[in-house]
This record gives structure tokens, sequence and C-alpha cells, in this order.
């Protein structure tokens, strides 16, 4: 029976449109309460030397914040940004409007699903439950044909399965009108009044990332309608320079501010118009990797986390903080890696043929933790994703999902292959250009 407050807790699901948790409670309660709690304390700790946030990051999450905050006011709501613990804040929330349920986007992460446990502890104490939503992937996890104890360890096995076997669900759409309890309006700090430093745009970036669902959107009709640069890119996707090469949709992803399935029926609709071929499906195939890791980790829990990861075998563990160092500074001396560790350091992006040329360098030529490296990346990428950075960069080590076991990039042969002029080196190795 509908009735009631419920709380919503946004997480990394900063959207309107397309949001299983935000339509779940509005179904339920004829009031919510939407919440988002900055834990600046969290994103200011260290893990292996590196903070789990850098500005360049939170400027992203702060934007988007703020297109949230505004969509909420154009549909009479308001969404309340508060600063502290997520046990603390939503306890006082439950106490505050006696609300009985929250709701909040299901996580994989071992730190994410430990807050989380926190926090339906602590509403239970108080009478109030916490329900969480899966609605971060372009499968539904109810609709995959096996469980997730039986989740392929082979990516090519999970994608032929789940092509072959389930369907994926439609998109919702966004709610016209939200109503809210009384709320006092509520500020988006700044990430100087948080304790970071504000980060300077770089003119060489690929592009200007603005945060929030309106830019998400407005890139996705750029990279298909404007541009039709979809139907081109399995050829372009290797790219180094500029915009255009790849869709570039992964920052927006990551906060959730689009959800894979908008992408993929906006997808649908532009190969009725334009036709489908191997590019079109190869933007899916890279939505089903992003869909592969998430499961893996859900499977694997914190075993992604661990120097042997999930195949608990002995690799490299040195911690050698000159290495390291070289490496974060883009100053080893290997031009191809120093060009892409100068792109991560001053934009908080990098290709994805920059990502597993850097990894690789990291895990086997320095022969370094795997996880210091994943670390730093977690620190810089605006689209940081718990389970697409660790996985990915298990995979790197050969201790995740790979039947080869160890992913050794020729560095060399690389930079000639993708960069064979040097404009890419050229253009992050003068150090005077900003």
């Amino acid at each position: 029976m509908k009735g009631g407050v419920g709380i919503v807790w946004f997480t990394n699901d900063l959207r309107l449109t397309d949001n299983a948790v935000l339509m779940h409670a509005m179904e339920r309660h004829d009031v919510i309460v939407p919440v988002f709690v900055l834990d600046i304390e969290h994103y200011r700790s260290e893990q292996f030397g590196f903070r789990r946030m850098g500005s360049r990051r939170l400027k992203f999450l702060l934007e988007t914040l703020t297109d949230l905050q505004r969509a909420m006011r154009e549909r009479g709501a308001h969404l309340q940004v508060l600063v502290g613990r997520p046990t603390d804040v939503l306890l006082d929330a439950v106490k505050r409007f006696g609300a009985k349920c929250i709701y909040v986007k299901k996580e994989v992460g071992y730190e994410e699903n430990r807050t989380q446990e926190e926090v339906m502890h602590a509403a239970w104490k108080h009478g109030a439950e916490l329900t969480s939503i899966s609605t971060s992937t372009l499968y539904h996890p109810q609709d995959l044909p096996f469980g997730v104890r039986d989740v392929p360890d082979v990516f090519t096995e999970f994608r032929k399965r789940v092509e072959r076997e389930t369907h994926i669900r439609e998109a919702l759409s966004a709610p016209e009108r939200i109503i809210t309890a009384a709320l006092d309006p509520t500020s988006i700090p700044e990430g100087v009044d948080l304790g970071f430093e504000e980060p300077v745009h770089d003119s060489r970036s690929v592009l200007p990332f603005v945060g929030g669902e309106q830019s998400a959107f407005n890139r996705l009709h750029y990279y298909f309608d404007e541009s039709l640069l979809v139907s081109k890119y399995k050829e372009t996707r290797n790219g180094l320079i500029g915009g255009d090469y790849s869709s570039k949709f992964s920052p927006w992803l990551a906060l959730g501010c689009i959800s894979p399935r908008s992408i993929y029926w906006e997808l649908k609709q532009y190969e009725l118009k334009h036709g489908a071929n191997d590019s079109t499906y190869w933007l899916v195939f890279e939505l089903l990797w992003r869909d592969y890791f998430r499961f893996a980790m859900k499977k694997y829990k914190q075993k992604f986390f661990l120097l042997g990861g999930i195949q608990e075998k002995p690799v490299a563990s040195a911690q050698d903080s000159k290495a390291v160092q070289q490496w974060v500074d883009g100053s080893t001396g290997v031009a191809f890696v120093d060009a892409n560790m100068h792109e991560l350091r001053l934009t908080g992006f990098m290709s994805n043929r920059g990502r597993q040329n850097a990894a690789s360098y990291f895990c086997n030529d320095l022969a370094q933790d795997w996880r210091i490296g994943a670390a730093y990346f977690e620190e810089q990428l605006l689209d940081y994703d718990v389970s697409s950075n660790w996985c990915n960069w298990a995979y790197l080590a050969g201790v995740g999902n790979d039947p080869r076991g160890n992913r050794y990039f020729d560095i060399q042969k690389q930079a000639k292959q993708y960069d064979s002029g040097g404009e890419y080196r050229k253009l992050w190795l003068d150090s005077t250009k900003v």
C-alpha cells in the first residue's frame, strides 16, 4: 500500500531518466526525501599513498549534483546534498521524517557494500529498512541465464550466453513531477571549501568534460545524431587525440548521469535511421564488458582487491616509491607511457589504449604491486568506476578474468602502431602547453 515517507539515497545513479531506485520509491510512497551524502572524509582518505578522489573527479561530481538539483527543482522537488558520514546523515533523516524505508542503488564494491550494511543495521534499530535495487547494468541481473556464483570466468562465454539467452529491458522515462517532504534547500559546496585544490583546465584535454545528466545526453546526441561518429567507432576507438575517436561516455556512466540502457535504446533508434554495422555493435560490446566486470566483482567480492586477485596466485609485489613516482609524474623515460601519464594527471582522462599500456608497463616492466597503480587511477580518473577500474587492473596484472594469464604490451611496438608520427607524444611531452 502506498503511503508514508521514503528516503532515496543517491550514490552514483545521479540522474532522473531510467532511475529504478527513484521510481521504485515514488511508486510506494506519497512523499520522498532525496539525499546525496558527500562523505568528504572518505574522499580525502588514502590508499597506497593516494587520495580516494582527486580534485578533478570531485569537480565533476559537484557539477553533476548541481545539474541533478536543478532537474529536481524543475519538477517541484529538492535534492538534499549533505556533508558527513552516510550512516549519520541517513539515520538523522529517518528520525526526522519518520521514514520506514531507504532506497539505494545496489553496489558490488567491497567498501561500498560495507557502507550500505552499516546504514542498514543502523536504520533497522530505528524501525526502517534499506532496499537496494539494481540499476547500473545493461542486462538486469535477474534476467541473466545464470546465477551470480555461475558467472563465467571468461568474457566471451558470458557475452555469447547473455546475447543468445536474454534481453535488455526498456529504459524508464524521467518522472514529470516529484513530491518531496518539506525540505530546506541545500547548497552545493565548492571543492576548495572541502579542502581540494581548484583544478586547472588543460587546453589539450580531449573534451571539456562537465558533469550532469544534461551534459551526458548532449554528448550522446552529438556522437549519434549530429556527427554520426558511432558508425565509425570500431575503426577509430584506438585513437589518442581529440574528442571524436571514441564515445567518451564513460565519465557520465561512472556517476550514473546516464544509464547503459538509455545509450542502448538510443543506439537502436540510430540504427533504424542510419543502419547497423560492426561499429554500432562494438559500442554495445564495450557496454557488455562493463556489465561483465560488475557481475564478476559481485561474484568474487573483495578478492579483486587482493594482490593475487581472483586467481590467488603470486605476482610482483614490489613497492619502489621512486619507480612509482616516476610513473605518476610521467618521467620514466618511456615516451609513450610518459605522454599518457601526463594526460591523466593534467586532465583526468586517458584513452583505452593508453590505459592498457600504462598499466602493462607498471605491472610488467616496473614489476610493482598492481594495486598501487589501480589506486592512482582511482584518484585521477574522471570515469572511475570501482568494478571497471579494479577488474581491468587485475586483468592486466594477470590475476583477473583473463584466460591468457598475462597481458604484456610491447610499448615501443604499440607506440609505433598507434602513434606512428609521434603526434601524441609531442602533444603531451611539451610541458609548456596549458
